[in-house]
């Protein structure tokens, strides 16, 4: 027998509330119960009069919409407030009625600006808070690489902006004369033409940048993301252009991890994008591991590779080959210079595969932390089995942060311009995936408490790997029972 629906729609009272037409496991309402907004109103109570004005909306009903539209994908205010009035969920979850009145997309925008990124970032830096007092972080391995975000811009706004004759139309009269405009640079002289950087009109903060050499350049900013081994809990989020390289971010990285966990961090894997002198040597001086693949150095073409000489770091010596001792002579920006003598260069057997032509004796750089770097490759050599898969563990940790941001949380394109405000993007968005581990949690404590098996696919993996075996979970079960 086919049914059939009366759609006629004559109630007019609808007895109960929103809470009740929300179903227990949507994911709203399992972030509900660990989402804590209740300092908020003292954060931002500097950014608005108490005397004067209307009454603004509620600081914690905003955060709430916004958070809410991360959850579900919709990054635009327009398209968020469009779905609100029509999503119960959203409307509870913000905490307005049926028939409450929500606010214009323009306000959320206003309130972004009023606040400012730093505000923001405290948002992200409380959910982090939580899972670590959940017990969600360990602090002792922390996964750390970059990637980058398109930016809200045009192909037709690029232009071309010539630095050099900016510069120079700018430059005061006053100025006195460069005394060393004279002296000749030192090193080879540079060839190739120097190609104009190209910028946006409409978003000046983005860069040109590529992941790959073989696709084109895009105005990009780039994420610079910190996740915990235990968990996989984003610890530290930072955003710049797409030009600034994430390997000089590592060390940084590591302070903010250190100061918002409150732990000390004894590991840390990177890719070979990270794979700098300066990176290993300071990891060592802090008592760090670093997990990161040194770059393979490809064969030399012509001349003997710097590899082959030997560096003794404690009696600062370098030797040739043969044995022959090299002076350091002067420092350049990333190291000091060390020249072999002429006469040691002249009677020696390697003198056509190791000198350039014109060359009288070999010059070679050791760069600073270099024994960092050559005890790194060492590690690497002797195929460690432990470090091979901490490194494996690296790959699938960190990268798949990156894909789920991208994926289900509208991070493959900035919404807005400024570098300010897809700060602020990545912010809410890792604030999102963070509570979602907490909504997990959550899950995993009922499915034990209570034997139930409705949980939500997305948390179901934490079931038996993150939340097993924790000490506060299992305080929590003995007071339950």
């Amino acid at each position: 027998m086919i049914g059939k629906q009366d759609r006629s729609q004559g109630t007019l009272f609808i007895p109960g509330s929103l809470d009740q037409l929300v179903p227990d496991d949507h994911v709203l309402k399992r972030v509900d119960k660990v989402l804590d907004l209740s300092w908020l109103r003292d954060e931002v109570r500097d950014c608005y009069e108490e005397a004067n004005g209307r009454p603004s909306i509620d600081p914690e009903s905003a955060v709430r919409l916004m958070l809410a539209g991360f959850f579900h994908g919709f990054v635009h205010d327009r398209k968020l407030m469009r779905e609100a009035e029509v999503n119960l969920a959203i409307r509870w979850f913000a905490g307005y009625q049926l028939l409450d009145r929500l606010p214009d997309h323009s306000t959320l925008t206003r309130i972004r600006q009023r606040w400012g990124e730093e505000r923001f970032r405290r948002i992200f830096e409380k959910t982090v808070e939580s899972c670590v007092r959940a017990g969600l972080v360990d602090g002792d391995t922390i996964h750390t690489d970059a990637t980058l975000i398109r930016a809200d811009v045009s192909w037709k706004s690029l232009t071309t902006k010539h630095v050099e004759n900016v510069l120079e139309a700018n430059q005061p009269e006053e100025d006195p004369p460069d005394r060393g405009a004279d002296k000749p640079k030192r090193g080879r002289p540079r060839t190739r033409p120097r190609y104009p950087k190209k910028r946006s009109k409409t978003d000046p903060d983005c860069t040109m940048a590529t992941q790959n050499k073989k696709e084109r350049l895009q105005p990009s900013y780039k994420q610079h993301m910190a996740v915990d081994d235990k968990t996989g809990v984003i610890v530290d989020v930072e955003v710049t252009t797409g030009e600034v390289h994430e390997g000089t971010k590592l060390l940084d990285v590591i302070d903010r991890v250190e100061e918002v966990t409150g732990k000390k961090v004894e590991r840390v894997t990177a890719d070979k994008a990270y794979a700098h002198p300066r990176n290993y040597g300071g990891c060592e001086a802090r008592g760090i591991e670093a997990v990161i693949p040194p770059v393979r150095v490809g064969r030399p073409r012509i001349r003997m590779p710097a590899r082959r000489f030997k560096y003794d770091k404690l009696n600062d010596v370098l030797r040739c080959p043969m044995g022959k001792k090299l002076r350091r002579c002067h420092r350049s920006k990333s190291g000091w210079i060390y020249h072999a003598r002429v006469k040691d260069c002249r009677r020696c057997i390697h003198r056509d595969g190791c000198l350039s032509t014109g060359q009288k004796a070999r010059t070679v750089l050791v760069v600073d932390d270099y024994g960092a770097l050559l005890r790194a490759r060492r590690r690497w050599v002797i195929r460690d089995v432990e470090l091979r898969r901490r490194y494996q563990r690296h790959q699938w940790r960190s990268e798949g942060k990156h894909g789920e941001a991208k994926t289900q949380h509208g991070l493959q394109r900035a919404v807005r311009r400024g570098r300010w405000n897809v700060a602020i993007q990545s912010y809410l968005t890792a604030a999102v995936m963070n509570l979602k581990v907490l909504a997990g949690l959550l899950s995993w404590l009922i499915h034990r408490l209570l034997g139930s098996q409705g949980l939500l696919v997305e948390f179901e993996p934490f079931a038996n790997r993150a939340f097993d075996h924790n000490p506060l979970i299992e305080e929590y079960l003995d007071k339950a029972a």
